[in-house]
């Protein structure tokens, strides 16, 4: 790929590896790894990097706050570079490399479902958190709402029927997103078996 090696000034950046795959070198991270589908990193402020190759059909999700944000081209740092240093503060954040492969499944915020915690949440001190979410159970279906900055949700596999307040039940399918305003009373049923979302959250901790 015709990348070259650069930054970005921003607050959040996450980057999920929806279908497909790409080989990446980070700033102190080491020789260039391979993120592949359900993978996921998070590139702290400022942080070096480098896109080398991709497959085919590659598709990632990305979050970035500011979605608008300024990217600088660095002309002396070469990559990868002989430091190795993966605990390396950022702009009060840590480089993260999620494997989906190697990951843990816990309860999620909502019945019936559990859920792989990328490690965003603890590497940028909860100021956003990142979960693959699939069924554990039977879903309940409760009506919940949220007090944080943001959340995303992404259908990465299966389907379900969302409903909102004041906005009637919209069935998703792979591929669909929504964001879900503060305060918005939600639910989630009618899931196939099958279902996995993508959420992003700011904060972390969000309630």
């Amino acid at each position: 790929m015709p990348d070259y090696v650069h930054f970005h000034k921003i607050r959040f950046q996450m980057i999920f590896c929806y279908r497909g795959w790409v080989r990446l070198v980070y700033e102190d991270q080491g020789p260039p790894f391979l993120m592949q589908a359900g993978d996921c990193v998070l590139q702290p402020p400022e942080i070096r990097h480098r896109v080398l190759e991709s497959s085919p059909g590659l598709e990632v999700i990305e979050i970035g706050c500011p979605a608008e944000h300024m990217t600088c081209v660095d002309h002396v740092l070469p990559l990868p570079n002989a430091g190795l240093d993966p605990a390396r503060n950022f702009g009060g954040q840590r480089f993260v490399h999620h494997v989906a492969a190697k990951a843990a499944w816990r309860p999620w915020r909502l019945a019936g479902f559990e859920a792989r915690d990328t490690g965003i949440g603890a590497a940028t001190q909860d100021l956003a958190g990142v979960k693959v979410a699939r069924l554990s159970g039977t879903p309940k279906g409760e009506t919940v709402s949220h007090n944080g900055e943001f959340l995303f949700l992404f259908v990465l596999e299966g389907g379900a029927a969302l409903t909102a307040a004041g906005q009637g039940a919209q069935r998703l399918a792979a591929g669909d997103a929504v964001t879900v305003p503060r305060g918005l009373a939600h639910s989630l049923a009618e899931c196939s078996a099958d279902l996995e979302l993508l959420e992003v959250a700011l904060p972390a901790s969000i309630a």
